[in-house]
């Protein structure tokens, strides 16, 4: 059938099973805008506030769900809005497709109104991306697009569309979904020599990277660490693929890691590293970093083997497949004597009934349970989350990792909700993070979302102000935020819940009746602004050597 290229764009989607798509119309994408008025009854779109939210939104809603996310943007400035968060999702390995509308072909390279080069400017934070030259490449550049975004190690695809080839007309036949590619199947020999390796260590220790959770790889983790007796590290990535309750959780490793996964590391004599890059926030000292161990990395990306750590042995491959091969062939290990010196590291926790992070986290979870996705922003709620929520399942908690976004934790609760409509989604944020991107209110309240957002206050950047007093010799510079909010009135314009407390019991009792509400609830909380992300390393450290308690005038 005859079709115009923005047509071809929607029954594209169609196919690949593209459900929501998150953007922001522009005259760049007008045509596919107006295509899309056809489709309105089979594909749901999200008008967010900014196109940054909408990558955002994007991502969440990828991470949570496992399938792809879609964004639209149109060219020049709606294009450029998009780069922060195609960057966050390419650090992660988010799956995510971004289609942005360009100026029509004879106008390129002449400076012309809106006219940006999208693809110069993400090329180095795209998996892949593609500028479609006439109508007639439309097809198969979406349908390649998700091919790439999903095969091997995931991430963000962009394709850059010119506007007079949306409304240019082909004959059009749909073709579906190309194959995905996961990875090869783990040769034999070297399944023998990883399963050889964990028989015979003495003090073994699995380091669990996003790689897991990507590859639905959650329940071969649990057999492979029950039946060896291995006492499992997760990096943040990976927070939720292994229950923190369980006794062989050792919970976080790195530089806020928990004291006994970092200690465990540096004393085990057999690290197991399962889809993680090694990254420098997670081994600190590369030099010192756990010089008594030999160290087996499993990853499916090879440009990630040796890379940041060098290894005694490596595979290739999906963590699925290999965690299948492997597990028949461990024995089932007591460990008893190891897993007790791990037990020795674990600290004691001491209660509180004042509204300080541990008991915010305790109080939060202790109300709405531990079924909920946990999205958060960047910074020292971050941290705090990562180290005090009980999580238990995967793709439960929803934070830029390797880029450090602030500003990223609304728009992805916003995907996280929407493709997830059942489940209870809160996220924790800082008061810096969050005026960065609080426009995405706009977007809870016009879709109905119900959101509880918590806004850890204390009126400063407060990981970076834990810096300046620990390295800058208590310099503040440009850290303290005027307190000039009013929680309550600002949700209130966007017409939500809003209010602000400074009482634990007062906290409780605003989480419940978010709980019980019925739409977006916004509570602020205030914290000392001396309260510290500890333990931990010092940049450039050995995780090892963690500070466990900062000494303060």
């Amino acid at each position: 059938m005859i079709l115009k290229g923005s047509s071809i764009v929607m029954e594209c989607l169609k196919e690949e099973g593209t459900e929501i798509i998150f953007g922001y119309p522009g005259g760049g994408i007008m045509p596919l805008y107006d295509a899309l008025y056809d489709y309105r009854d089979s594909v749901k779109h999200i008008l967010t506030a900014h196109e940054q939210g909408a990558t955002h939104a994007a991502d969440g809603y990828a991470r949570s769900t496992g399938k792809v996310g879609v964004c639209f943007a149109t060219s020049g400035p709606g294009a450029t809005n998009t780069v922060t968060g195609i960057a966050t999702a390419y650090m992660d390995s988010v799956p995510m497709v971004v289609i942005t509308g360009q100026v029509p072909i004879p106008m390129i390279g002449k400076d012309s109104f809106q006219e940006v080069d999208i693809l110069g400017v993400t090329l180095p934070v795209t998996k892949h991306n593609i500028f479609c030259r006439a109508v007639e490449d439309i097809p198969a550049a979406i349908h390649k697009a998700f091919q790439i975004a999903r095969s091997g190690r995931p991430g963000p695809v962009l394709v850059d569309i010119p506007k007079n080839l949306f409304q240019a007309s082909t004959d059009y036949k749909a073709t579906g979904k190309l194959s995905v590619y996961h990875g090869a199947k783990a040769d034999d020999k070297d399944i023998d020599f990883i399963a050889d390796a964990i028989n015979n260590a003495k003090s073994p220790v699995i380091i669990a990277g996003g790689g897991i959770i990507i590859s639905e790889s959650s329940e071969l983790l649990n057999k492979l660490a029950k039946k060896a007796n291995i006492p499992v590290a997760t990096t943040m990535m990976c927070l939720g693929a292994f229950d923190r309750r369980d006794e062989l959780s050792v919970g976080m490793v790195g530089m806020h890691g928990e004291k006994e996964a970092n200690q465990a590391v540096a004393n085990s004599d057999l690290i197991l590293a399962l889809g993680t890059r090694f990254s420098d926030r997670v081994v600190g000292d590369v030099k010192k970093f756990a010089s008594k161990a030999k160290i087996i990395h499993v990853d499916i990306d090879k440009a990630e083997i040796d890379k940041n750590v060098t290894t005694d042995f490596h595979v290739i491959g999906d963590c699925r497949k290999v965690l299948e091969g492997l597990i028949p062939k461990v024995y089932n290990n007591d460990n008893r004597e190891w897993i007790e010196k791990v037990n020795g590291w674990r600290k004691q926790v001491k209660t509180s009934t004042n509204l300080k992070p541990r008991t915010l986290f305790n109080t939060v979870a202790e109300v709405l349970g531990d079924d909920c996705i946990v999205c958060t922003d960047v910074g020292q709620h971050q941290m705090w989350t990562a180290q005090r929520w009980p999580f238990n399942r995967p793709r439960t908690f929803i934070s830029s990792g390797g880029l450090g976004t602030m500003g990223f934790g609304l728009g992805a609760a916003i995907g996280a909700k929407l493709g997830n409509e059942d489940k209870t989604v809160v996220l924790f944020s800082g008061d810096g993070s969050f005026r960065m991107n609080l426009n995405e209110l706009a977007t809870v309240s016009a879709n109905n979302l119900k959101i509880i957002v918590i806004v850890i206050k204390n009126n400063t950047l407060g990981m970076v102000r834990q810096w300046q007093k620990i390295f800058f010799d208590k310099r503040y510079s440009q850290t303290d935020l005027e307190d000039v909010i009013d929680y309550e009135s600002l949700a209130k314009g966007f017409g939500l819940y809003g209010c602000y407390v400074k009482k634990l019991e007062d906290f409780r009792e605003e989480i419940i009746k978010a709980k019980n509400s019925d739409k977006a609830s916004v509570i602020a909380c205030e914290i000392s602004v001396d309260a510290n992300v500890l333990p931990m390393v010092p940049p450039g450290g050995a995780i090892a050597d963690q500070l466990i308690s900062i000494e303060t005038k």
